[in-house]
């Protein structure tokens, strides 16, 4: 049974769900963490888009929000000096590991193709293959309470469509800084598609790889 409506998630909110969820998987010996750890997983230059720099009140100010709707939960943790923070986003939104595995990448690296999801959520959760990682996002977008994720239209030249998270409420597609209505907007650079497309190609790539190592 699905839970009922969930209030949207400011930016912050979605941004520290993610990062909890990825320390919590791939630096479990500093896990829970302190506010101190948050404000630099937030602030994290790789692995993140868009790139943030946050201040600790306004982490705090966050997670005051995020524990008042059970989504983060406070523990002192073994050492009972130190205030830490764990993450409680399966629960609440009854998911199981998987979803939460997608949706915080997405939250960490904006919108991504399945393809690019398998990648980069492999030290989360590793799925068997791209079409089982589509069939929980088929099932999150499905949901006929608060549908979690959404397919974006397929950009030109591109193979696969994107997906964003709706934990925020609407898809909002990252466009760059806000320019004046009377400035055209400049055309990417030669550089900066090729380096897009070689980014695309990776993922895919790296996908494919695990696709048929899961199957020697």
């Amino acid at each position: 049974m699905q839970p009922s409506t969930q209030k949207p998630l400011a930016f912050l909110e979605a941004r520290i769900l993610g990062v909890l969820v990825e320390k919590e998987r791939t630096t479990p010996d500093t896990y829970p963490l302190t506010l101190n750890s948050l404000v630099s997983g937030c602030n994290q230059k790789s692995a993140r888009d868009p790139v943030i720099n946050v201040k600790d009140s306004e982490v705090q100010s966050a997670l005051d929000e995020l524990r008042s709707r059970v989504l983060v939960l406070e523990t002192y943790g073994a050492s009972g000096r130190v205030l830490r923070y764990t993450q409680n986003f399966g629960r609440v939104y009854g998911l199981p590991p998987a979803s939460v595995a997608l949706l915080a990448v997405l939250t960490l690296r904006g919108p991504q193709t399945a393809s690019e999801l398998r990648a980069n959520a492999e030290r989360l959760y590793r799925f068997d293959d791209t079409s089982s990682v589509e069939a929980y996002l088929d099932e999150m977008a499905a949901r006929a309470i608060d549908p979690l994720v959404t397919r974006l239209p397929k950009q030109a030249g591109a193979r696969e469509h994107r997906w964003a998270h709706l934990l925020c409420g609407a898809a909002i597609l990252p466009t760059g800084k806000a320019l004046p209505t009377d400035v055209p907007a400049s055309t990417p650079s030669d550089l900066e598609v090729r380096v897009s497309q070689l980014e695309t190609e990776v993922a895919e790539l790296r996908a494919t790889v695990l696709e048929l190592a899961g199957k020697c």
